[in-house]
């Protein structure tokens, strides 16, 4: 027999809401006012300490950084992955949205088969990141 998990009701479905909002704006707001290339408590990347390569995460709070000043070309150059699935985020969010107010039911916000695909994004633009020839996709 299949577990079937527990339902939210409306309050606590709004409490978590608010919940998460809130941190989103804290964090983002602490993003906003400190500069992670020069404030020292964001932490450090132990994939590239440890091995001086690029993950696909590597300059993530930085392209987040330049996101919230409005310097898109900036966050292109820290962080292109981001950007595009920032963006693709935000274009799925506004569709599921509109599918919700217009009485449409939903499925998964990302299906698993979009997942498995931006897996396989994310480990491709890492490797190619650490190439010379690609060496504009690095942070």
């Amino acid at each position: 027999m299949k577990a079937v998990p527990p339902k939210l009701n409306s309050l606590n479905a709004r409490i978590w809401v608010l919940l998460v909002a809130t941190v989103v704006l804290v964090g983002a707001a602490v993003l906003y006012f400190f500069n992670p290339a020069t404030s020292a408590f964001y932490p450090v990347c132990q994939f590239h300490r440890l091995t001086g390569w690029n993950c696909p995460g590597c300059g993530m709070t930085r392209s987040l950084h330049a996101l919230l000043h409005g310097h898109f070309t900036v966050a292109l150059r820290d962080n292109a992955l981001l950007v595009g699935v920032l963006a693709l985020s935000l274009m799925r969010g506004l569709q599921f949205g509109w599918n919700h107010w217009r009485g449409h039911a939903n499925g998964a916000f990302f299906p698993a088969k979009f997942l498995w695909w931006l897996l396989g994004a994310a480990v491709i633009f890492a490797g190619l990141r650490n190439l010379p020839n690609f060496a504009f996709l690095s942070p």
